[in-house]
């Protein structure tokens, strides 16, 4: 096994690199599906370690693969390389020159570790058993860039045994990680809520069937699915967030429509909750005689956490930066996260990664205009996921 002093000798030596290469991607983002620039980025940079790769899986997607020696199991690392379409608001040398585009999540320190760990990982490669895929998945942000690259055959060819992801998080002190097993994120659908009413002069409202006074009605009704329907031991969130309708003020509406989202913990109540909101939305609008439809959109499904692989996130940890910075994370997040579908394909982990420090103003969250990270978390991610890869290969 390669020893802790080895592996932070190595990392220490790239400081520099990582540092460079995140200020880089931080400079130039690219949203969803338009990641060019930085797929030809990573790619130059594989190509320089000299690590096999294929680019342009699911449209900008970039797969590296670290051969060691015959014999071992594969896993898996993956980066999310996406921008937001925010306006970076922070004064500082690296500052996006793209307007209107910024790396407000902490995607480009996500990448520069990846490419780190690939760096060090590929100089150790004769000392450990196995194969290591570096996955770069493009559109975590929008359209999930996940589900396609795995249906595009990333977790194949060699088949991949287990993945670990992180994320930075300013809610967490630099040199803390945290981590949790079981569920860690929420799934999430969108749903679109039609109204079908019947237009009529406000002064005879018999005559019509109000759209809006039945949108009234199910706006209500739905919130009940959460307290009378949905486990108590559970959770679910409903949010509708738009509501459209009619076309003047002495007009009966003939047609509302209506959009929200619904996030759920578990597969059960997520189904549950659709079910109980079609019928309510199709039974209301029915009892007051117009007719009523929903239009789902499922989006990502729930991050559940491997609790091997947590164990190995855990146990490493507490071997590196020690126990008392290795935070066990209370509740899930009700944010979603499309590692999830790695995840749900093989045994995976996902933990978080501190990149908060107040003394220097690195105190913004992510999906802020002032959003950024305490860079010393750069050589702190590399260093676990390097461990990580090294254990679970020793491991199996």
């Amino acid at each position: 096994m390669i020893s802790n002093k080895e592996l932070e000798k190595k990392v220490n030596e790239i400081e520099d690199f990582l540092i460079k290469t995140r200020r880089d991607f931080h400079m130039y983002p690219e949203l969803g599906m338009e990641e060019y620039r930085t797929r030809d980025k990573i790619v130059e940079y594989l190509e320089e370690m000299g690590i096999e790769y294929e680019k342009d899986i699911a449209n900008t997607g970039v797969v590296g693969i670290i051969k060691g020696k015959a014999g071992g199991k594969t896993v898996a690392l993956r980066a999310d390389i996406d921008a937001l379409p925010m306006e970076d608001k922070k004064e500082i040398p690296y500052k996006s020159k793209i307007k209107g585009k910024m790396h407000a999540c902490g995607h480009d320190a996500h990448t520069a570790i990846l490419l780190g760990a690939a760096k060090v990982l590929n100089e150790l490669k004769d000392k450990f058993k196995g194969n290591v895929k570096l996955i770069f998945q493009p559109a975590e942000e929008t359209v999930g860039g996940a589900k396609p690259m795995i249906e595009e055959g990333v977790l194949e060819n060699p088949k991949v045994d287990g993945i670990f992801g992180l994320h930075v998080s300013n809610g967490i002190e630099i040199g803390e990680i945290g981590i949790r097993y079981g569920q860690m994120n929420a799934s999430s659908d969108m749903i679109k809520i039609i109204i079908h009413g019947k237009n009529s002069h406000g002064a005879y409202p018999d005559l019509g069937i109000d759209a809006i006074a039945i949108a009234s009605q199910i706006v209500t009704t739905i919130q009940t699915i959460v307290s009378r329907r949905v486990d108590p031991r559970n959770s679910a969130v409903i949010t509708i967030g738009t509501i459209h309708g009619g076309e003047a003020r002495n007009i009966v509406a003939d047609k509302v429509e209506m959009e929200g989202i619904v996030r759920t913990l578990d597969p059960i109540t997520r189904e549950k909750v659709m079910k109980e909101l079609i019928d309510i939305v199709e039974n209301i609008a029915l009892s007051m005689g117009g007719k009523g439809e929903v239009i789902r959109e499922k989006s990502y499904t729930s991050l559940i956490n491997n609790d091997s692989m947590v164990d190995i996130v855990y146990n490493n940890g507490e071997d590196l930066l020690g126990a008392e910075n290795i935070i066990n994370i209370k509740h899930p997040s009700f944010g979603v996260e499309d590692f999830s579908y790695f995840a749900e394909s093989v045994p995976g982990a996902f933990f978080n990664l501190g990149s908060r420090n107040e003394e220097n103003g690195i105190v913004h969250e992510a999906h802020t205009p002032l959003f950024d990270i305490d860079e010393n978390c750069l050589k702190i991610g590399v260093l676990l996921q390097c461990k990580n890869v090294l254990s679970f290969l020793t491991r199996y």
